[in-house]
């Protein structure tokens, strides 16, 4: 093992160089030599070999040996410093004492006290080694488990922000996004209850739009009621601040009516916290929610949670508001078109909305969705828009229709499409509009589609818009008779239309669920 120790002497007499290299090389360990402590620096800094050890005169010239000793401590002060001189006094000694120095030994020195002294100086050494790397080793554990602390409730955090972000995303409408704060509220924080209330200036107080008990309470009763307000909308200014109110008195609560305490509660209310809702630096109301019962306060960071679930539903709802404000006035720019094409033809006279409006009765009778209700809706308004590209002389025609005409006229559904695909919305209705003139047994137009490859919904417009037509005068044409109609769809079921439409039409039609569509179209 002493191999591999390195030995630096230092002395400006060059007898106890050679004899102290010679007796510890004998020994084993690796021997470094310098005259002075300015070339035992250069020795130091030039070797890449770790010093375990340092003897050194005092009194040399350029640089001494507590000068050498200073220098050592500052580089590295693990490397214990031996100091040696024939000149002892008390005032080296003390200063050896402040440099670092762990021994001090007086010429001439017996080499086997240099051997007994390096012994115990490298034991020591060792020791002190170990009780560094021990402390850093203690100091690195602390810091993992402190880094590991802070990962495992980054990871949480990011799970809430996650799961309130996730949430918000699948929500359609704005009473929709209120209504889960209230519920967020009550499960991501402590709050026993969560109420949201509309603010504004031309209510007479606040409205409760939404509201929402954690489920495991096992309170007496609501906090909040819509009877009994809790606070009044001057409460409520402009510029309102997020924050908590803490360890709440009952005679204290800031939401009080009537000089009352909030309706229902039934305890003592222990924090509230309040977070504005604002839409372009505008509050349009605020969330409430309280602990109640045991002292349960809120954390800045479920005040955090919230603010930023605010932050986001404001998006959302101003998202919500300008989408449906854009959507009314595309939905009010085509229907204005349809209107226009059906003002060319007074036979055809408001022919949309009576199809889109038997084809709702129809899908909600199939069972579609609210959502495919929502689609047949617009479609429907929309399905004939491409005939604003058909021109007057065929689309007016008194008489029956050349093969090329008519050629002319199957091109609507496509025309129709293509307006409604420049304004890159509505993939649904889309498809709706390009096929309502597609045939079960696959021998329609534009496509040839057979069967179940029509759209659903495209089948139900189908049966309704040929029902319509029949119903209708048109130029070549009266007014057919109902009994003939539900005939002529009758045998078309399985050819032109889809079974089961045509059978959920035909029972729909013995109920004269269109009756009242077809009574108001004719007027009194």
């Amino acid at each position: 093992m002493e191999s591999e120790k390195t030995i630096l002497f230092v002395d400006d007499e060059e007898t106890i160089l050679e004899i102290a290299s010679e007796h510890f090389q004998n020994l084993g360990y690796h021997v470094l030599l310098a005259k002075n402590g300015r070339e035992a620096v250069r020795l130091f800094e030039s070797t890449n070999q770790t010093i375990s050890c340092c003897f050194t005169d005092i009194n040399m010239p350029e640089m001494d040996g507590l000068e050498l000793a200073e220098y050592l401590r500052r580089y590295d002060n693990s490397i214990p410093v031996v100091i040696m001189t024939g000149y002892p006094s008390l005032d080296n000694t003390l200063q050896t004492l402040k440099n670092g120095v762990v021994d001090f030994l007086v010429k001439p020195v017996n080499l086997d006290q240099m051997t007994l002294c390096l012994k115990r100086v490298l034991r020591e050494r060792e020791l002190f080694i170990k009780n560094i790397l021990l402390n850093r080793e203690l100091e690195s554990k602390r810091r993992l488990e402190e880094l590991n602390r802070e990962l495992v409730m980054k990871v949480e955090e990011l799970g809430v922000l996650n799961r309130i972000m996730t949430g918000l995303m699948s929500l359609n409408t704005g009473p929709e996004v209120l209504n889960h704060l209230v519920k967020m509220a009550t499960a991501i924080t402590p709050a026993r209850q969560a109420m949201f209330y509309a603010v504004n200036a031309t209510l007479p107080g606040p409205l409760a739009l939404a509201g929402a008990e954690r489920e495991d309470s096992t309170g007496d009763g609501p906090l909040f009621s819509k009877d009994k307000n809790g606070f009044a909308a001057s409460d409520v200014p402009s510029e309102a601040l997020t924050g908590i109110i803490r360890d709440i008195a009952k005679d204290e609560l800031p939401l009080v009516a009537d000089g009352e305490n909030l309706a229902g509660v039934s305890g003592t209310i222990c924090a509230l916290m309040g977070i504005p809702l604002k839409i372009r630096n505008r509050v349009f109301g605020v969330l409430i929610a309280v602990t109640t019962g045991s002292p349960t306060a809120f954390s800045e960071k479920e005040l955090y949670y919230m603010t930023f679930m605010i932050q986001q539903a404001a998006y959302l709802v101003e998202n919500h508001a300008l989408h449906e404000n854009i959507y009314e006035n595309l939905v009010s720019t085509l229907s204005a078109l349809v209107k226009t094409v059906e003002a060319r033809d007074a036979y055809t006279k408001a022919h949309s909305a009576r199809v889109k409006d038997t084809a709702i009765i129809l899908a909600e009778d199939y069972g579609c969705s609210r959502e495919e209700l929502a689609v047949l809706d617009f479609a429907g308004r929309l399905h004939d828009i491409g005939k604003i590209g058909i021109r007057d002389d065929i689309l007016l025609k008194p008489g029956r229709l050349t093969d090329e005409e008519y050629e002319k006229i199957k091109a609507h559904p496509l025309i129709g499409e293509s307006i409604i695909s420049q304004l890159g919305l509505w993939e649904k209705e889309k498809k709706i509009v390009r096929h309502h003139h597609e045939r079960y047994d696959g021998t329609g137009y534009p496509d040839g589609l057979k069967g179940e490859e029509i759209p659903l919904l495209a089948r139900i417009l189908s049966v309704a818009d040929a029902y319509d037509a029949m119903m209708s005068d048109r130029a070549y044409r009266s007014e057919m008779p109902e009994k003939e109609i539900l005939k002529i769809i009758k045998d078309g079921r399985g050819g032109q239309f889809d079974p089961r439409v045509v059978d959920l039409f035909l029972s729909l039609c013995a109920r004269d669920r269109f009756k009242q569509i077809y009574d108001s179209a004719q007027g009194p």
